[in-house]
């Protein structure tokens, strides 16, 4: 019950957490946030029954700088939607693949790798995508600093959705 994902709220109704029932209650009696929807159930005291948190809004503005994506694979495979960006094709295996090869001067940067099927990479090869007769779908960039990124890979409950009304890619 206290584990259950609780959304956080900045004072102008921007999300930027979500953090356990038990972190939402702190926050809630030391007077940093207010509580706008309950969840599901209720948790006992000795002497008092509080319904378990679902929203909270600090009472107080927090500002946050746009963090900057680090490279990594997950990250990759989430910008490139999990798919192949030669042949389109959306699958779970995918690899890493480098536009200019390393060995052929290519760097470790957003902007030259994307993902890759299995038999797309071993197609390519060390060759570019033009020595290999292959063309990119899009061409790859680092991904724009989101504030909702705290959001992405995350369940979002159904009574968060009046409070994130876009579509998380």
């Amino acid at each position: 019950m206290l584990t259950s994902p609780v959304l956080v709220l900045n004072l102008n109704y921007e999300p930027i957490n979500v953090c356990n029932a038990r972190r939402a209650f702190l926050l809630i009696f030391r007077g940093k946030a207010e509580l706008l929807e309950n969840g599901r159930g209720q948790v006992h005291s000795v002497r008092e029954v509080f319904d378990l948190p679902s929203i909270i809004r600090l009472v107080y503005m927090v500002k946050r700088p746009f963090a900057k994506r680090k490279l990594s694979k997950k990250e990759v495979l989430l910008r490139d939607r999990h798919t192949c960006q030669y042949c389109g094709q959306k699958n779970k295996v995918l690899t890493l693949d480098h536009v200019i090869p390393r060995r052929q001067g290519g760097n470790q940067s957003w902007e030259n790798i994307v993902s890759a099927c299995i038999p797309c990479n071993h197609n390519k090869a060390g060759r570019t995508p033009r020595e290999a007769g292959m063309t990119l779908l899009r061409r790859p960039k680092a991904p724009y600093p989101s504030p909702y990124y705290v959001l992405h890979g995350r369940t979002i409950l159904d009574g968060w959705k009046k409070f994130i009304p876009w579509e998380i890619d």
